[in-house]
């Protein structure tokens, strides 16, 4: 879409949202092409968006180290009555 900059002025709003949305906005002055609006960042799509959310959960699970069972970590300091020694 070509839009001329003196037009632009009114419309910036829309023309940055189309520009965001994947629409190719080029200003243009005395009809020649000055300026062409492009997002910063594209947005990701939901496949890769999705597939980060799956490595960030399969490192998790990686990580996922429970240990040694604290359940009976602390025997050695009693005796087989029970008592402390």
């Amino acid at each position: 879409m070509k839009v001329s900059v003196s037009d632009a002025k009114g419309q910036l709003t829309d023309l940055v949202r189309r520009a965001e949305a994947g629409d190719e906005v080029i200003l243009t002055r005395h009809g020649r092409p000055a300026v062409r609006l492009v997002p910063v960042a594209p947005k990701p799509s939901i496949a890769e968006r999705r597939s980060v959310l799956d490595a960030v959960r399969a490192a998790a699970r990686r990580r996922n180290n429970a240990g040694p069972s604290a359940a009976r970590s602390q025997d050695f300091l009693y005796g087989d009555d029970g008592l402390p020694e």
